[in-house]
């Protein structure tokens, strides 16, 4: 999708033609390693979502996803798809591919899948023509359309309640149903679990912290974005340890949005943040000029700094939406950077 997008939905991606070619080596197809009729055993399986339920009859060979990280689940576990959304957003080199999605592909000896150009919506033909037996779209926000599309296609799973909402807890359990591999998905779970408690352990100062996590844009600093708890960025946060500020608290009441906005002259309202998160450009800048908002700037976590800031379309912005590739990736480096910051802040 549109760059502008994933600030705000953190959703995908975008750019030009398909690149590539089928998947590859012994990874295409779903071939995981796995004892074949343990897994067919599973079979037929039916997974509830916010357009129905979907029933697949046998474990899928040829695996497709769209919308943003969806892919990540399958080759975590072992598993190439035939076809997957091209990144734009974070992606640090032209290739269509997050980092550490590369390094999986690489790790399993597989060339890069059909890449779907997401920039105006879902490709559907694209997705068609890798002829695949399931559709992955657990973490979207695909509208009831587009899931009809996708259902002439092949079984297609969407996300369970709310857009743009699912854990990547939610993610791995419900894809890995689909695959046949849900013994090997709560084993995911419970390893990248591990790995965020752990890290987190490393920055005490966070337990507890109040955080907004924020989009300004700099062109309209009369308004702050900024995420609800439904949303993945401030939801892993507090999962972790951390804690929504009272605006966003009282924002997420009762909505099913992902993302609000809340008039400058508001700004106040924003003083029990410990730990203010938000998007920067390309060197990571934000801080000076949010501080010299006559608004803004006196947010006390402003105000002395306390600015988590993520270069705009880096890897590191991209990883805020944690997924299950991302999570070994950066997570250390994602606290490091809010942690830098909460050191800034009020005692």
């Amino acid at each position: 999708m549109r760059s502008a997008r994933l600030l705000v939905l953190s959703a995908t991606l975008a750019a030009v033609a398909l690149l590539s070619t089928a998947c590859g080596s012994g990874s295409e197809g779903g071939d995981t390693g796995t004892d074949g009729a343990s897994s067919a055993a599973s079979f037929p399986v039916t997974i509830k979502h916010v357009y129905g339920e979907t029933t697949i009859e046998k474990k899928p060979e040829r695996v497709a996803t769209v919308a943003w990280a969806n892919h990540e689940v399958p080759l975590a576990l072992g598993v190439v798809p035939v076809g997957m959304a091209k990144a734009t957003w974070g992606d640090d080199d032209g290739n269509g591919v997050l980092p550490w999605v590369q390094e999986k592909l690489t790790a399993l000896g597989a060339r890069t899948p059909v890449l779907f150009d997401e920039t105006d919506g879902i490709d559907f033909e694209a997705v068609a023509d890798t002829r695949p037996d399931v559709i992955l779209a657990t973490y979207s926000g695909i509208t009831q359309e587009d899931y009809d599309k996708l259902s002439k296609i092949a079984p297609t799973v969407a996300y369970p309640k709310v857009a743009w909402g699912t854990t990547y807890q939610e993610m791995i359990r419900i894809s890995s149903q689909a695959l046949g591999l849900q013994a090997e998905g709560d084993a995911l779970v419970a390893d990248l679990e591990k790995q965020v408690s752990d890290s987190f352990a490393k920055y005490p100062q966070l337990a507890g912290k109040k955080m907004a996590f924020t989009y300004i844009d700099p062109k309209k600093m009369s308004e702050i974005g900024y995420y609800t708890s439904l949303d993945t960025r401030p939801g892993f946060l507090a999962s972790t340890g951390m804690q929504h500020a009272k605006v966003v608290a009282d924002g997420s009441a009762g909505t099913t949005e992902f993302y609000k906005t809340i008039s400058s002259e508001k700004a106040d309202e924003f003083d029990d943040v410990d730990v203010f998160i938000t998007y920067g450009d390309a060197q990571g800048n934000g801080v000076k000029a949010i501080q010299a908002d006559p608004l803004i700037g006196k947010i006390p976590a402003v105000r002395s700094g306390a600015v988590a800031v993520f270069a705009d379309s880096t890897p590191l912005a991209a990883s805020a939406n944690p997924s299950p590739l991302s999570i070994p990736w950066g997570i250390d480096d994602y606290f490091a950077l809010i942690a830098a910051a909460a050191d800034k802040g009020k005692a």
